[in-house]
């Protein structure tokens, strides 16, 4: 089955790459584009980005791409609450792929942080990221085979809230299925006020995935639900 076949909502657009390298490439430029608009348009330009073992190839092709670093700022769309120096940290991955070379100027502002709970890490966090200008001006998501988006699982206990469009947290604590479980996650309406929002996503059971997710309007059930709207663009190759 093609990305073609599947029934999109009207204005949702979708690009079929032959392999996991060109699906990077093209990845890279648009955001690229997008974030040199952003520079032209008001001077900097904000990036979200999600972690995941597939997204190395992508980070690293973005990071050779020619611009103003220095104007960017790069964030996480959520985070394992992990220290920076743990395997599973996506901040480490973001670190060790993306702020490199060029790149390297660029601002982060990480999700993690190293309170006494994960409740109280989350408040920290939700704080530190009154710092981001909204709208953003490029996000990039992913998409779990339960149709989790960011840490945005499927029955976790603040899943209502987080994706409530007037939640009037910008980050909130979550229970993920997999090791490790305590997660962050920025809320819907900080990730859903992105100007240029993408879904990157590989290999024909990604692709039945976002075929359930369509048929469906549960986005409790199936939290991808609540970003397949006009303006996102998915990336997708088998």
């Amino acid at each position: 089955m093609a990305i073609y076949k599947v029934d999109l909502p009207a204005g949702v657009v979708a690009h079929s790459l032959v392999d996991a390298t060109q699906h990077a490439s093209a990845m890279a430029q648009a955001v690229a584009e997008a974030l040199r608009a952003a520079i032209d348009s008001h001077g900097r330009a904000t990036l979200v980005v999600s972690g995941g073992r597939s997204t190395a190839a992508f980070f690293e092709a973005l990071s050779g791409q020619q611009l103003d670093w220095s104007r960017v700022l790069i964030s996480l769309a959520d985070e394992r609450w992990v220290p920076v120096e743990h395997p599973e940290s996506n901040e480490g991955l973001v670190r060790r792929h993306l702020l490199r070379g060029a790149a390297a100027s660029a601002r982060f502002l990480g999700l993690y942080r190293a309170a006494p709970a994960l409740e109280e890490a989350a408040a920290q966090t939700d704080h530190a990221l009154a710092e981001l200008a909204l709208p953003i001006d490029v996000l990039v998501l992913g998409m779990g085979d339960d149709g989790h988006c960011a840490s945005l699982f499927p029955r976790s206990p603040n899943l209502a809230d987080a994706l409530h469009p007037e939640c009037e947290r910008r980050c909130l604590p979550m229970q993920a299925p997999s090791v490790p479980r305590q997660r962050l996650t920025m809320t819907y309406p900080l990730l859903a006020s992105a100007r240029l929002p993408l879904l990157a996503i590989q290999g024909e059971a990604k692709l039945n995935t976002l075929r359930a997710a369509v048929a469906g309007d549960d986005a409790l059930g199936m939290p991808i639900r609540a970003f397949l709207r006009p303006p996102l663009e998915i990336y997708w190759c088998p």
